[in-house]
């Protein structure tokens, strides 16, 4: 169907009038009456719309109405001829008339004469120059969000640390550069607002300026949606400084000169909320640790004077007077005694207090394994008296643990083959700390049965003896044994809690051992029997940040060890001795790079005056991994790994961090190498390469440990083309 003509001829009555200016709205009116009256007069039916609103109406309102005025006048340029109707309300239009008044007279307005002295005084003035603008900086925080800082670093020496730390608070940055709702990005902007003058107030700019802009709201010239971007431009004005600074009743403290400058505020320095924070716990430290035990802090009070700029500073201290050490006490002294306590603290009776020490025993308490809960608590037993100190007691209340446990395991490994393990133990049959242990291992390769006694803190802190009797049967890639031992040591090594730079051990080793190298095909070799007696020595240089994960830092680790030997009516002395050294450097966030070499020799005797189980072999998890344990070094003709008399090991893995599980996951490529030589320096026959791939996988204990690797100079009658390796820690 078409269109209604009518009403496209109504839609120009809309678009006229909005053409039309005040005066032609005015004259087509008139002509409008003019042409409704002529029609009513005569009888003759109305015009048509579109003969009264033409389309050149439409499209020049005004010309079209100055047009229809000039016809209504008359040739002459007369008055124009009103054709109005006798009752039209316009018809009755009064004239308007207004006489001005001949004798209207204004007066003259007094002159005002300058006044010199003002005159004067204003030129000898200095002229006020108004502010000028300050030049900024741009810093992009993110795709959204730009600050303006001023240029010159030195009004706002703080910019590096304070744009970090917004960074990691700042809404708008966790928008990122996606499309964003404008009222959602103005509600960022304006809390973003908030912690800049938040910010601002923390580092003493009581009087600065945020300016908020949001731009790119209005879409581009090619049609694009808007990305909108909030820029604040920040003009810290003056800092604020310290003013008065009162610490209550500090100065009753005998070295209240020392602690006072343990706070290291002083009137005059810039305002800083951050050094009120550092101020207090300066403090709180350096009372804990110069014998204040019962010392008390109240929470700082800031009052800010914006008429002097400045903020006083209240934070009562009461020191409650200086101790030094007195008893330690046990609630269960049968258990663990007053006297054991006292001798793995780090302190003696008399020394300073120190709250530092006072953690340090709870800590040592907790590593015994003995204990489920511990608190240590001050007591008073002498009081202050003038300069002398007071004495302090520390009264230690434990709640026992479960001291004995049944372990077991079951498993198979490529170079274990089955085996079953099982063990009993209580870690304080011998108060205090004195643990016994019975073990047991039934497998393919390794048959066990042991009884072990283990002191730990013996005669003083982190001192471990140990006593182990056993008797074994072991059939590995190279040897075949059965041995009875006992074996002695007397150690001070680190663990998980306390890490030493410097750790050692001594001790002494007994053992009658019949054995061979074992025969993996062939005629089988004699069996021959070793009587063996062994003192040797440990000593490790640790400056490593982890024992179990280590990212930067070094261990060297040397071992002597002279023995004899007496076999078949004969004696032989030598000297077994190895050096280990590995090294940490942390590329980056998430990179370690680790290296490991390892050096060893035995000196003094034939190889084959020397038992097959005292020589030196490489190859596993912790040598050249690709390779089953001691399956690295020369072979006899029938194919059964000698061992050998000197050793060269390197290895060099990356740990990459993947941030997989919240990065719980790495991955470690890595490459080992191996020599076993018959002589007592190396000679570099027999080198043997490994590589592969390993994963960890971090836990709160440490990284559990799977690696995967490959022989690279496989030798086919006897190494496996893929070997696996599961264990806890980093390889080295």
């Amino acid at each position: 169907m078409g269109s209604n003509p009518n009403s496209r001829r109504a839609s120009r009555i809309p678009r006229l009038i909005a053409g039309l200016t005040l005066t032609g709205l005015l004259a087509a009116q008139s002509l409008a009456l003019a042409a409704q009256e002529s029609t009513g007069q005569q009888g003759d039916p109305p015009q048509r719309l579109e003969e009264l609103i033409p389309d050149s109406a439409v499209e020049n309102p005004d010309d079209w109405a100055a047009d229809r005025a000039q016809t209504a006048k008359g040739s002459d340029g007369g008055q124009v001829q009103s054709d109005l109707q006798p009752n039209s309300p316009l018809t009755d239009t009064p004239a308007i008339t207004l006489d001005w008044p001949d004798d209207l007279q204004i007066a003259e307005p007094e002159r005002i004469e300058r006044d010199r002295d003002a005159q004067e005084a204003l030129a000898d003035a200095p002229e006020i120059e108004g502010p000028e603008e300050l030049p900024l900086k741009e810093f992009e925080v993110g795709k959204r969000l730009v600050i303006g800082f001023p240029e010159d670093g030195d009004i706002f020496p703080e910019r590096d640390e304070f744009l970090a730390r917004f960074r990691s608070f700042s809404t708008i940055r966790e928008l990122g550069g996606g499309e964003g709702n404008v009222a959602q990005l103005a509600a960022r902007a304006r809390s973003d607002e908030d912690l800049l003058n938040r910010l601002l107030r923390i580092y003493g700019y009581y009087n600065a300026q945020v300016i908020r802009s949001i731009a790119g709201l209005r879409p581009g010239r090619d049609g694009s949606e808007p990305a909108p971007r909030v820029r604040f431009d920040i003009l810290p004005g003056d800092r604020y400084a310290f003013g008065a600074i009162d610490l209550g009743g500090l100065d009753t403290a005998p070295d209240h000169d020392a602690l006072r400058g343990a706070v290291g505020i002083e009137s005059g320095d810039p305002l800083s909320s951050d050094r009120i924070v550092q101020g207090r716990f300066g403090l709180d430290e350096a009372l804990g640790e110069s014998g204040y035990p019962f010392a008390a802090i109240k929470d700082p009070e800031l009052l800010v004077d914006h008429a002097r700029a400045e903020g006083d500073l209240t934070m009562p201290v009461e020191p409650g007077g200086k101790y030094a050490f007195g008893e330690v006490t046990s609630n269960v002294p049968k258990y663990l005694s007053d006297r054991h306590l006292e001798r793995i603290a780090r302190f003696d009776m008399g020394d300073t207090y120190q709250r530092s020490l006072e953690l340090d025993l709870r800590r040592a308490i907790v590593a015994t394994g003995l204990v489920s809960s511990v608190t240590v608590t001050p007591r008073e037993t002498a009081p202050p008296e003038g300069d002398k100190p007071g004495v302090v007691a520390l009264d230690v209340t434990m709640e026992k643990a479960k001291t004995r446990s049944i372990a077991g395991a079951i498993g198979y490994g490529t170079e274990d083959g089955f085996k079953v393990e099982a063990s009993w133990e209580d870690r304080n049959f011998f108060p205090p700390e004195g643990m016994l242990r019975i073990r047991g291992i039934a497998g393919t390769r390794e048959q066990l049965t042991g009884i072990t006694y283990r002191r730990n803190n013996f005669r003083g802190r982190d001192q471990l003896l140990t006593v182990d009797a056993y008797a074994s049967n072991v059939k590995t890639e190279a040897v075949d044994a059965r041995t009875v031992a006992v074996r002695g040591a007397f150690e001070r090594l680190s663990n998980l809690l306390f890490q030493k730079p410097f750790s050692w051990s001594v001790g002494a080793e007994v053992l009658f051992t019949d054995e061979r190298n074992r025969v993996i095909g062939g005629i089988p070799r004699p069996r021959q029997e070793y009587l063996i007696g062994s003192l040797f020595g440990r000593a490790t240089i640790d400056t490593s940040d982890s024992l179990l994960d280590p990212t930067k830092g070094f261990r060297v680790t040397a071992f002597l060890a002279p023995e004899v030997s007496r076999s078949q009516g004969s004696e032989t002395f030598y000297l077994r001795n190895q050096l280990d050294a590995s090294i940490y450097k942390q590329l980056n966030e998430g990179m370690v790079i680790a290296g490991r070499t390892r050096l060893a020799s035995i000196q003094g005797a034939e190889i084959f005056q020397i038992a097959p189980s005292r020589r030196i072999y490489a190859g596993g998890a912790g040598s050249v991994r690709g390779y089953a344990y001691q399956a690295v070094g020369p072979r006899t003709d029938f194919g059964e790994p000698t061992g050998g008399r000197s050793l060269v090991e390197f290895s060099l893995e990356a740990r990459i961090d993947t941030g997989l599980m919240d990065g719980a996951v790495s991955l470690v490529p890595f490459i080992d190498m191996g020599t076993v030589s018959l002589k007592t320096t190396p000679d570099f026959r027999f080198v043997n390469w490994g590589a592969g791939l390993g994963l960890r996988y971090n836990t709160s204990f440490g990284p559990i440990r799977v690696d995967v690797g490959v022989p690279l100079n496989r030798n086919p009658l006897f190494d496996s083309r893929v070997v696996v390796y599961v264990g806890l820690g980093q390889t080295f």
